[in-house]
């Protein structure tokens, strides 16, 4: 059994698996938001509705109109860099979240018990599920959509607290334990004690380069990502060779993406202006924000959505906004990357990591101009070492088992940790 937040991007990251445990026998079943069955129904896959219409609504409100989603949370990135004040505030700013999806685990616990699931997967941001789990006895895991920032702030949080005071200082006022007080009421109804693998999982199923990966305490269990976009009809465009270098411009399944232009105050026209400048062509995907009634700029196809795994074998290079899907796709198909994080969850690493692979170049909002955003463009479009980053990063992750490898993996663990 999955269990997903209900948005789009968290769903896609969880299908390849769900497939891959499919294929190999597996019942497979889908918990989500009574709005959001979709997501799962729509890539094949049996989906059950936990929850209320009401609860987590506006998230769900989020996928068809991705400009609410700005709105609902705020920034979760991490900053490791950050003193202990600021990574305490953002802690309780994570678990604040956490108990958002707390409504739901009599739902949970009563599928569990009605379907007796071996096995229970969840989302990091989804901690009734593990409730679920250890009350029916199946074992569980988290799958990760990104960076752990979870486990990495637990873990400072539990160093503070741990810590001894400098000689002569005075020892400092306990602070209440926020995790404590998140799983005390979904505990304590079905008389269960808290452990740490109540929020961080038994073991948990990552997909991102292990070069990413925090320095945290759970057992990961490495993933390769193979990038799942939904599906559509092929247009008959994309099948003819492009006559200039393609650019895909990219905003995420959530449109986080669009926010690049409100915080570096420059318009869609102005970045295709400078795309098509370079002698490229564009095709943006996800809504870029045209003014009603205006046409599209010369050199420019704007669609409301098209998988990437569809666009991006034609393109010679990809602009995106940090998201893991896209970052995801954009390796797997060998695609030089101009990143430009917008600060979410852990857009800025991701960036990091594509520049210092050789397989892509960085521009943060806050030095975001139309010459610099020209200058990095041209490079990718003109310097044969981008590509032949971008196909290392590939070769790399072809190392890392798929989901079909990673059945049985997850098979022998179930049996470890199953009652």
């Amino acid at each position: 059994m999955f269990c997903v937040f209900p948005h789009t991007s968290h769903l896609h990251a969880v299908v390849p698996l769900a497939w891959a445990l499919q294929n190999a026998g597996h019942e497979v079943r889908v918990a989500l938001h009574p709005d959001a069955l979709n997501l799962a129904t729509d890539a094949g896959l049996s989906a059950v509705a936990i929850g209320t219409r009401e609860h987590l609504g506006e998230i769900v409100a989020a996928n068809p109109d991705p400009a609410k989603l700005p709105k609902l949370t705020g920034s979760m990135a991490l900053d490791p860099a950050a003193g202990p004040g600021r990574l305490q505030a953002q802690w309780l700013h994570y678990t604040a979240m956490l108990a958002q999806y707390r409504p739901v685990v009599d739902d949970l616990v009563a599928l569990a018990r009605r379907w007796r699931p071996d096995l229970v997967l969840w989302d990091p941001l989804c901690v009734p599920a593990a409730v679920a789990a250890e009350v029916t006895g199946a074992a569980h895991a988290r799958f990760l959509w990104g960076q752990d920032n979870i486990a990495w702030l637990r873990a400072k949080q539990l160093e503070a607290a741990a810590a001894s005071p400098a000689p002569g200082a005075a020892a400092p006022r306990p602070r209440r334990d926020p995790v404590r007080s998140l799983m005390r009421p979904m505990l304590e109804a079905y008389g269960l004690d808290y452990r740490e693998e109540l929020l961080l999982g038994q073991w948990t199923v990552d997909p991102s380069p292990e070069a990413m990966r925090l320095p945290a305490a759970p057992v990961y269990v490495p993933m390769r990502w193979v990038p799942y976009n939904g599906g559509s009809p092929v247009p008959a465009w994309l099948d003819e060779p492009p006559r200039r270098p393609r650019v895909a411009l990219t905003l995420g399944v959530g449109g986080r993406g669009r926010q690049l232009f409100e915080e570096a105050a420059v318009t869609f026209a102005e970045v295709a202006a400078a795309i098509t400048g370079l002698g490229a062509e564009v095709v943006a995907t996800g809504h870029p924000g045209l003014p009603p009634g205006a046409e599209a700029p010369e050199g420019v196809r704007l669609v409301d959505y098209l998988p990437l795994n569809q666009l991006l074998p034609t393109c010679s290079a990809v602009i995106h906004h940090g998201g893991a899907g896209s970052f995801a796709a954009a390796v797997a198909h060998r695609v030089p990357q101009l990143v430009t994080p917008v600060p979410f969850w852990s857009e800025s690493e991701t960036a990091r990591y594509v520049e210092e692979r050789g397989a892509g170049l960085a521009l943060e909002t806050d030095q975001f101009t139309l010459d610099a955003f020209s200058a990095r463009l041209r490079r990718l479009l003109t310097e044969d070492a981008f590509r032949d980053g971008a196909l290392m990063l590939a070769k790399e992750t072809q190392g890392v088992p798929g989901p079909a490898e990673l059945v049985p993996v997850l098979a022998e663990l179930t049996l470890r940790h199953r009652r």
